[in-house]
């Protein structure tokens, strides 16, 4: 990454991507915490993510002085530690915290105070699970969990039955399939935490299981016609035919092909009167877990389609389309836009 260059929320996006792949993430991290104190970002009021990001770098490489560091200029940064895009950064604190050692009690109340996102935040149950975990807490995270399941469900078996009902399994809505609801994603990390803990399955977990299906059958058939919107970065596309050759038919024969495809749909969507465009970055590693939990391949279409639902779900995985004629492109190349993906809808 240029030190001396202005940072936009693609540059940003790829960083997130990439930035633990590169010769030296530690030196990403610094250099995405100077682009804030030199005011080098685009959007000044990406400093929160700016500096998360590079605390997530930092405690991934097991720096931890850095890490708190970078968390608390994050957390400096928001508007308040109340602001929806700190919850995260908070938890990647308490995380820190808890592997540095000593700090337990604060790591502790840090995540206390996050507990109520549990309820209205589809991230926070993983992120808040995953500090717990760090900590040695992982009991404490499915009792956190189970308890944020029994409320919800049973504001939705309310709302759906009125104060008497006693319903024994209650209806919930999952969203649509490109933005599932926070009760789906509690559910899911819930199974995720009681599976890690060898907990015996249950009948919320069996709840877990209706709801991945259902997500999975709904966006099969929203995506029968139309492209899913996965784009695959150079690398994980070279893996993905490599490991799976027949998906050179709805991915591209190349990564050529590839962009230009998507390109292309994406100019037919905003030609179709669609607004706030974009694709979402994917994995082989993320769709064979995907296909994993669900005992299927990662060839087929329905598998594909729930696993593209729940990546277009995450904040983190989409890429912003179009980007500006003069910016870099989309795909992440390094050129500018006009120079790469803008001509492969013409081609």
């Amino acid at each position: 990454m240029p030190t001396r260059e202005t940072l936009t929320k693609a540059d940003l996006a790829e960083l997130r991507r990439s930035a633990l792949g590169t010769a030296n993430p530690l030196g990403v991290a610094a250099d995405l915490a100077e682009a804030v104190e030199q005011g080098r970002l685009e959007d000044p009021d990406d400093a929160g993510d700016a500096l998360t990001l590079a605390a997530e770098i930092a405690e991934i490489r097991a720096r931890p002085e850095a890490a708190l560091r970078y968390a608390e200029q994050a957390l400096a940064a928001y508007p308040s530690g109340d602001d929806p895009r700190a919850g995260f950064a908070r938890a990647l604190r308490a995380r820190t915290l808890f592997r540095a050692g000593g700090h337990d009690d604060e790591a502790m109340a840090e995540l206390t105070a996050l507990r109520p996102l549990l309820l209205v935040q589809p991230d926070a149950p993983a992120y808040v699970s995953a500090a717990l975990d760090a900590g040695g807490r992982s009991a404490t995270a499915e009792t956190w969990l189970s308890e944020a399941v029994d409320t919800l469900l049973k504001e939705h078996a309310t709302a759906a039955s009125g104060p008497a009902s006693t319903a024994i399994d209650p209806v919930v809505d999952l969203g649509p399939p490109d933005a599932p609801g926070v009760a789906f994603f509690l559910l899911q990390q819930r199974h995720r935490v009681r599976r890690n803990l060898n907990l015996p399955h249950d009948r919320q977990d069996d709840l877990a299981d209706r709801l991945e299906t259902q997500l999975v059958r709904r966006a099969g058939e929203r995506r029968d016609a139309e492209s899913d919107l996965l784009f695959w970065p150079r690398a994980e596309f070279d893996r993905l035919l490599a490991e799976h050759p027949a998906l050179a038919e709805v991915y591209g024969p190349d990564w050529d092909a590839h962009r230009g495809r998507l390109e292309t749909e994406l100019v037919r969507l905003r030609g179709a009167g669609q607004a706030g465009l974009g694709v979402f970055a994917a994995t082989v590693a993320g769709l064979t877990a995907f296909a994993d939990r669900r005992d299927g391949d990662p060839a087929d279409a329905a598998v594909r389609a729930g696993y593209a639902a729940e990546v277009s779900a995450r904040p983190s995985a989409r890429i912003a389309w179009p980007p500006e004629r003069n910016d870099a492109c989309w795909c992440g190349s390094g050129l500018k836009y006009k120079k790469d993906c803008l001509p492969r809808s013409r081609s």
